[in-house]
């Protein structure tokens, strides 16, 4: 499936001591520090293995977390936050009954995935119904890129261009960085010479840690997390789990 970058529309995942003799006890102190040594020996291979392992697993770990505990939540009882979108770059009708505020990454695959499988769909099956809003989380500390890429695409809102820089972030996440920017730019049709000073000034910077601070107040520890009427959506969802959301919110209305 590809998108149109400016419309977003589609187009084609732990007693027997006294019985010991004199000599035996000899023999155990003795091999007290070689079984200690032993024992530190394996425990290092066996947990530099699982270190070296998990590393593979951590971008899922922590992207795919939120900070929220649902044990306080009780039966039959929604959770749902304040959480709302005011000077952020949304996509559907002011008025529409279903706001769904999404706080992304631009390096984060499971972004890339839900924005590639799950997001044209979504606004195709409530185009009057839903309103969708990006707001950034970038994670410096596993995506060095994320937040000159939310800074960039903050810059083409700037410009009225933010769904089509969007698009191309997305779709070029292996290149991340100001060469990118800078032909996403040209080819959206910014002015280069505004986008460039703008990007460089780091302008937005104050709007993306605004962004950061809000989305870590609300408990959000990973990407993507999303807020739908203020309900808590958390990962890389199919349209399905959206839809059963928005149902629900629809029959409230």
């Amino acid at each position: 499936m590809s998108i149109d970058p400016d419309h977003l529309t589609t187009t084609g995942d732990i007693s027997t001591g006294d019985t010991i003799t004199f000599k035996r006890s000899h023999l155990y102190l003795g091999l007290a520090p070689v079984m200690f040594v032993c024992g530190l020996a394996a425990g290092y291979l066996f947990w530099g293995r699982v270190d070296y392992d998990s590393v593979a697993q951590r971008d899922a770990r922590v992207e795919n977390k939120v900070g929220i505990d649902e044990t306080q939540v009780g039966v039959g009882q929604i959770q749902r936050f304040d959480v709302r979108s005011t000077e952020d770059p949304c996509i559907g009708p002011e008025d529409a009954p279903i706001t769904i505020i999404e706080f992304s990454d631009f390096q984060c695959a499971y972004c890339a995935r839900f924005v590639d499988t799950t997001l044209v769909s979504l606004l195709e099956t409530y185009p009057d119904e839903v309103r969708f809003c990006y707001r950034d989380f970038p994670l410096e500390n596993i995506h060095p890129e994320a937040r000159s890429a939310a800074e960039a695409a903050q810059c083409a809102f700037e410009q009225n261009k933010f769904w089509a820089f969007h698009n191309g972030i997305f779709q070029n996440q292996a290149t991340l960085g100001k060469d990118l920017y800078m032909d996403l730019a040209g080819n959206i049709g910014l002015d280069i010479d505004e986008f460039e000073k703008c990007y460089s000034s780091g302008r937005f910077r104050g709007r993306v840690n605004k962004d950061f601070n809000v989305a870590r107040d609300l408990g959000v520890t990973g990407t993507p997390t999303f807020f739908i009427n203020g309900r808590p959506l958390v990962g890389a969802q199919p349209l399905e789990a959206f839809v059963a959301v928005v149902e629900a919110e629809l029959r409230t209305q």
